[in-house]
């Protein structure tokens, strides 16, 4: 073979094998991707092609599939009382991406989870029977929660302080996910509820952070008590009424300006809601010690997930002290989520232990087998001191029994909670936002609830806001429900 032959021989080879690359590269590669592209209609066609795995509350499934006419999606996803549970499910569309635990446990529920294979669906790559996802809510609590806000916007959380269940997970007002889920109609639905100001899709529970208004001062008295700035709930701060904001003439007044606040101590200030006492208070400790206390309690955590993952709530930073005094009152730039603050309640509740907050008890496949289990211990850790959880549960209790929160009074159980009433807009000229976090205790049962309900806006008069007035009636209802379960 002479020269020219030989290397035209070498070139033709090395042609041969650059095609066998790209071929192979385009089958395991591209292929792959062009296979998962969100815009393939094949990957669709074969997710609708099957009904789809369930969300099961309190072993009744709250979603369906039905049968499609006229369509190359064999199936659409249907809801059981869908705008009830819109927040814990989410919605799965033919036409837009799934969303919360839809979105979540999409491989799950639609058999592509590789957990859910047998050896023999491996070797004929037949797609596996879907799986089902069992959430920790309980019926009972989420209806309470779901009435008792009504037309109201807002949103509440409850949570099993022991376990860190989540029992309850509402926001108003809400959506029907069954008008989002075929694709003829579910373009029209999206426009409208876009465009809607209420903004009914927006998980106002886990992904709204809003000023908590007072009911972070639990997080301010806490972090006073274990910095041991005071040693009791009952020991008399150094608290001038009103207390002047440093490096200005402004006066930190109270809403009730009758109410004992001058040098009140903790348990008064918190029945009172006295603003001059948790504003030095915040001060005196610095914003560095509230900042670890909030933390704590799960502050500034980006990556919270229930397994939805949760909009961080935020105690800021750089600020000066006129500015930390604020935020010792929930104002200024603090933010929080009702499930952030039923967090506060819940660790307070439980001896000063946080037991990590989740919504899903366990995944199954198609048969009922368990493919895993959420551990309701998982994560726990210490947040304060037994003595510091004690302290807070008693002063709680006065706010419920005598202060500012009696409207979550329940007979048969003891109830302790912080009303809050947190200001917004330009120079406050916003309706204010209506706060209540609480926890309850049955006095036979051993049972026990944290809930934080926050009324973002009501039909009511900007004088009739108040947390005790709009978000402690729907607390009441929501522990009254799931002491009772």
């Amino acid at each position: 073979m002479n020269k020219t032959i030989r290397r035209a021989s070498v070139f033709v080879l090395l042609l041969v094998f650059a095609l066998l690359v790209r071929a192979t590269w385009v089958q395991f590669y591209d292929g792959k991707a062009l296979a998962d592209d969100k815009d393939n209609r094949r990957k669709a066609i074969a997710t609708y092609a099957a009904p789809l795995g369930n969300i099961i509350v309190a072993g009744r499934s709250i979603t369906g599939s039905a049968r499609t006419n006229g369509s190359d999606l064999a199936y659409k996803r249907t809801y059981t009382d869908g705008k009830l549970y819109a927040a814990v499910t989410g919605y799965a569309s033919q036409s837009y991406a799934p969303t919360q635990l839809e979105g979540i446990y999409q491989d799950l529920l639609n058999g592509t989870d590789t957990g859910l294979k047998t050896a023999m669906d491996t070797v004929t790559g037949k797609r596996a029977d879907p799986g089902n996802v069992v959430t920790t809510i309980d019926p009972d609590v989420q209806k309470a929660a779901y009435q008792a806000l009504g037309d109201k916007k807002g949103a509440a959380v409850a949570i099993d302080p022991s376990t860190g269940r989540i029992l309850a997970v509402v926001s108003t007002p809400s959506y029907d996910p069954s008008s989002l889920t075929h694709a003829d109609t579910a373009g029209a639905a999206w426009k409208r509820l876009n465009a809607d100001p209420d903004k009914p899709l927006t998980n106002r529970a886990l992904r709204q952070p809003l000023p908590p208004g007072s009911t972070f001062k639990l997080v301010v008295a806490a972090a006073a008590l274990e910095d041991g700035l005071y040693s009791s709930v009952d020991q008399r701060t150094d608290s001038p009424d009103p207390y002047t904001l440093p490096g200005t003439t402004r006066g930190l007044s109270n809403e009730n300006p009758n109410a004992p606040c001058k040098n009140a101590s903790i348990r008064v200030a918190l029945r009172y809601s006295c603003n001059n006492v948790f504003g030095k208070m915040a001060v005196d400790l610095g914003q560095d010690k509230v900042r670890a206390m909030a933390e704590k309690f799960g502050f500034d955590d980006d990556r919270q997930e229930v397994p939805v993952r949760a909009y961080p709530s935020v105690y800021p930073k750089g600020m000066d002290q006129a500015q930390t005094a604020l935020s010792g009152i929930g104002q200024f730039d603090v933010t929080a989520t009702p499930l952030q603050m039923a967090m506060v309640s819940a660790a307070l509740a439980d001896d000063g232990k946080l037991v990590s907050p989740h919504m899903v008890a366990q995944i199954t496949d198609s048969g009922g087998d368990v493919l895993k289990n959420y551990d309701d211990s998982a994560g726990t850790r210490r947040i304060v001191s037994s003595s510091t959880a004690e302290q807070l549960q008693s002063a709680m209790r006065t706010v419920v029994e005598q202060g500012t929160g009696t409207n979550a009074r329940i007979p048969g159980a003891t109830v302790g909670g912080k009303t809050g009433t947190a200001q917004h807009g330009e120079n406050n000229s916003k309706t204010p936002y209506a706060w209540f976090t609480s926890y309850a205790k049955s006095d036979t049962g051993g049972k026990a609830v944290a809930v934080a309900v926050m009324v973002e806006q009501s039909d009511a008069a900007r004088s009739e806001v108040s947390g005790n007035g709009l978000a402690a009636p729907v607390a009441r209802a929501m522990m009254r429900a799931a002491l009772q379960r």
